[in-house]
């Protein structure tokens, strides 16, 4: 079943026709202190990541990456969920950074997409198609080492521009109380679809989910699962392993469950 979106839709298209742009243009003034500001130390990041994977968020059950950056597009944090490197997969650090790039890019102070909005638009025939090699991530700020330090508070990404678009499940704007976009946050790990989960669990944890509009029946980023012919801003479904409860469940009930806007 087909869905219908609204008039802002168009806003957000046209911002994608726009495309990323650079410093030199016209953007809110939001620096990464102000987003620093919103955001607790190093160590409480990723406990707030380590508590929400106690909780059952479907796919594979694995260990994640977690990236910030701000409006500017660059990073401000990283963190692990695991107790070493090792224990989650070595590549999705840069993905998690991609995911926050991406939700960064096109998202507006009145409009939001997360990541997995983008999915449906982006694959063949789609009318983004492309979009996902247009801003290549900067591998020289990606792997710059030492690699001891990723994940660290001493993470080479932190303060540089990272880039890059990824398409599918895990990557968030974030909000003020007050509606100001402040940046994006960047969670990868597991399958596409429990990615977004815990980013939106995490994002809510962090009290910067103040979504003003999205492309979701509930006004919101949320992912929009769709069995067979992708459309608009829909997600294919992912899977599960046994015991960590249904993806599509969870992930459909997270404005319920998890509801967007200003802690109260």
């Amino acid at each position: 079943m087909h869905k219908r979106y609204g008039l802002p839709i168009v806003a957000a298209c046209a911002a994608l026709i726009a495309g990323c742009g650079d410093e030199t243009s016209t953007e809110p003034s939001v620096q990464a202190s102000t987003l620093a500001h919103f955001l607790p130390d190093h160590n409480t990041l990723r406990s707030k990541l380590r508590e929400v994977l106690e909780e059952q968020n479907g796919g594979l059950g694995f260990e994640m990456w977690a990236t910030i950056l701000d409006r500017n597009g660059k990073v401000v944090d990283v963190v692990f969920s695991g107790e070493q490197r090792g224990d989650q997969w070595p590549g999705a650090r840069v993905l998690s950074a991609q995911k926050a790039n991406t939700a960064n890019a096109f998202s507006l102070e009145g409009f939001a997409l997360s990541t997995a909005n983008l999915f449906a638009a982006v694959q063949p025939g789609g009318s983004l198609f492309g979009l996902q090699e247009s801003n290549p991530v900067d591998t020289r700020v990606a792997y710059a080492g030492p690699v001891s330090a990723y994940g660290t508070a001493h993470d080479p990404m932190i303060g540089r521009r990272i880039g890059g678009v990824n398409v599918f499940g895990g990557g968030l704007a974030l909000y003020s109380g007050d509606g100001k976009l402040l940046g994006a946050l960047g969670v990868s790990g597991d399958t596409s679809c429990t990615d977004h989960i815990i980013a939106w669990k995490l994002r809510h944890s962090l009290n910067l989910d103040d979504v003003p509009a999205g492309p979701d029946d509930s006004n919101t980023d949320n992912i929009i699962y769709v069995e067979g012919t992708l459309d608009g801003f829909e997600h294919a479904i992912c899977f599960d392993l046994d015991g960590q409860g249904s993806h599509i469940d969870i992930g459909n009930a997270l404005p319920e469950t998890h509801p967007v806007g200003p802690e109260e």
